[in-house]
């Protein structure tokens, strides 16, 4: 049903969802919600009124239940609210908020939060209809009301024929195809399927709520952060597709939120709703292995470059929408830190068993980890602090850095110049000069007297059998005999990338495999630990910090042809040191460089990244130290868009 209605020379359009809740001898209708259109732009007014004006608004015009109208609430502990207020007020909500329009003030709620008895000096606010709390002293034309409950400040949709109040949510369209699913609060704890569309080649409506509902506190630092969350992790209410459509028509929607997601829940962050993901987190090349589910957009540089993966969907979505504050990822062998310097965003792996991960999509229990994605050290900061709760806060840092040579450009390039730039400001900061070291080398001199002398023999494919061999065992076995009862025997289809994988570990001994590979990894371990670059200190928590390289600016279209996936990623390198020895291992923006651009014919840019390693529960001591660097200038926050920082 559409319904149109002109007030004040305003066209407001009204589309039901789903009616009012009717029983009928066997059906069952169910409000639930509607799209809005205001003065141009697209809303979704939830179908779970929030309060209710009481007595019922007075608008002088004709109403029907299908019937909203724009209403701002303003809270106020002035004893005399005057018109400068009320332009003071809207002023700072237009600043601050993405979701508030002038077209809001169509009807307005004042609300008296001081003591006693308020008054009201406005004689007119531009005809618009004006109710005030019976706080406020009765005055001319202001219309007595209350709410039935405490609702924030901030944009509301209301129903003259029943006084709801409904929360107002902006739909933004997701151009980057970031998201598998948009989802709202179905009021019970759980989550459900956001039920509004608007047009769009591809694309998803993502619905936001105002950010003036909500007031960071103590207990909720992360209040109104609008959080998406990778879809390999289970929320009440929502299937999860890792990635692959038979996954997610096979299972029903999750009857829990695992308790990672709900910890950043229950500290106040919003969930908008789940991001694209390589399939079950497990290796796929845009665009060739994307066959289920097509890739998330890269914005940085021409906008068809590869965005990294796993977490592809929640990178995208960092470096393109500003807003959307934070995203969820995990990392295994690279999945949050590979977007990351993809798009050029903070993004960390963190120590092993930051946050427990039941009601999660597993990759090997052994080193998959929960991260995050910011695209400033502030908010990063402020997010890992609340979320993982088993570290120190330390305060002071290493005087150690670590620099391997052979992990570094030329400092003649665009991108080493960047890098060695960094370096420098980073010795000037701590107070200490880089120590060269090399792993190898290191390793042929102190490794244990039971281990090969040379690294790659001992752990060139450990990575590959530990993921291969576990996700065979504890995802894909169940799935497929899940399936096959349900679709007489058959199997359900998987991607290149992760069913070559699993193919390896089953062709490359299997479960005798790894328990080989687990035994090396505790050996490198160990000895990172003790005889590595991984040594922990009781003042600085890490004895230094191990720098690399994670980005520098190299190209990877998605529209170059690949070979057939025929096994996992083998080696070792940097990035392996992480996820082999559990340490935290995050990935900061840099800069950027220039590269000509074999799809737009002109000269795009690409993102430079650093890693920075430390010793296992030092994650506390990183981000602080990153928060610094960003504080004093060293490292920079990034824009959405082609450009981290545009000119």
């Amino acid at each position: 049903m559409l319904l149109k209605r002109c007030l004040d020379q305003k066209i407001f359009l009204f589309a039901s969802l789903l009616f009012t809740s009717i029983k009928f001898s066997h059906a069952e209708i169910v409000d639930n919600g509607k799209l809005v259109i205001l003065d141009g732009i697209n809303y979704y007014a939830g179908g779970i009124a929030v309060s209710k004006l009481v007595p019922l608004p007075s608008f002088n015009l004709t109403f029907t239940d299908g019937d909203l109208v724009p209403i701002t609430v303003i809270r106020s502990d002035k004893d005399k609210f005057t018109y400068s207020d009320m332009e003071e007020a809207i002023s700072n909500f237009t600043q601050s908020d993405d979701v508030f329009q002038q077209g809001f003030m169509e009807a307005i709620f004042l609300s008296y939060d001081g003591d006693g008895r308020g008054h009201i000096e406005i004689s007119n606010f531009n005809d618009k209809v004006l109710h005030a709390s019976s706080s406020y002293h009765p005055q001319g034309h202001v219309v007595g009301a209350n709410l039935n409950s405490h609702i924030p400040q901030g944009p509301y949709f209301i129903s003259p024929s029943t006084g709801n109040i409904y929360e107002a949510f902006r739909l933004y369209p997701d151009h980057q195809l970031a998201f598998t699913e948009a989802a709202i609060s179905d009021g019970n704890g759980g989550f459900k399927p956001l039920p509004a569309v608007t047009e769009g080649a591809m694309t998803k409506s993502v619905a936001v709520p105002s950010r003036l509902y909500y007031t960071p506190s103590l207990d909720k630092p992360l209040a109104g952060l609008r959080l998406g969350v990778k879809d390999i992790f289970h929320l009440k209410g929502l299937r999860t597709s890792g990635g692959n459509r038979a996954f997610h028509d096979l299972y029903p929607p999750r009857n829990a939120t695992g308790s990672a997601v709900q910890r950043l829940i229950d500290m106040g962050a919003v969930i908008v709703g789940k991001m694209g993901t390589v399939q079950f987190a497990n290796g796929d090349n845009p665009t060739a292995d994307w066959v289920d589910f097509h890739c998330p957009f890269n914005p940085r540089g021409d906008g068809y470059q590869a965005p990294g993966g796993s977490s592809s969907g929640p990178g995208a979505g960092m470096g393109s929408y500003d807003w959307l504050d934070i995203a969820v990822g995990s990392d295994t062998g690279g999945s949050m830190r590979s977007p990351g310097g993809m798009q050029g965003l903070y993004a960390n792996r963190p120590s092993i068993g930051a946050v427990d991960l039941d009601e999660v999509l597993p990759l090997c229990d052994a080193m998959d980890t929960a991260g995050v994605f910011a695209r400033n050290a502030q908010t990063w900061h402020t997010v890992i602090h609340a979320w993982y709760q088993n570290f120190t806060d330390y305060r002071r840092y290493p005087k150690r850095i670590y620099y391997s040579n052979s992990s570094f450009p030329n400092v003649d390039t665009d991108a080493g110049a960047l890098l060695e730039s960094f370096v420098v400001k980073l010795e000037n900061f701590l107070g200490t000069k880089r120590e060269r070291v090399d792993i190898s080398t290191h390793w042929e001199n102190t490794h244990p007297t039971e281990a090969p002398s040379n690294i790659s023999d001992l752990l060139n494919t450990t990575y590959a059998t530990l993921v291969s061999v576990y996700q065979y065992d504890n995802l894909a076995l169940p799935f497929f005999a899940d399936y096959a009862k349900k679709h007489d025997g058959r199997r359900p289809f998987i991607n290149p990338g992760p069913l070559a994988r699993w193919t390896w570990g089953q062709d490359n001994e299997g479960d005798t495999g790894y328990q080989v590979a687990l035994k090396n990894k505790t050996m490198f371990k160990n000895w990172w630990e003790s005889d590595g670059f991984g040594v922990a200190h009781k003042e600085t928590c890490s004895e230094g910090i191990y720098l690399y390289p994670y980005t520098t600016g190299q190209t990877q279209y998605r529209n170059v042809y690949f070979s057939a996936p025929t096994a996992p990623p083998m080696g070792f390198s940097d990035g392996r040191i992480g996820p082999l020895t559990g340490v935290p291992d995050f990935v900061v923006p840099i800069g950027e460089v220039p590269y000509n651009s074999t799809i737009s014919l002109t000269t795009e840019f690409m993102p430079v990244t650093m890693s920075f390693l430390a010793s296992r529960g030092c994650d506390f001591m990183l981000v602080n130290l990153i928060r610094e660097l960003e504080e004093t200038r060293i490292l920079k926050p990034v824009e959405t868009g082609a450009r981290m920082y545009p000119q």
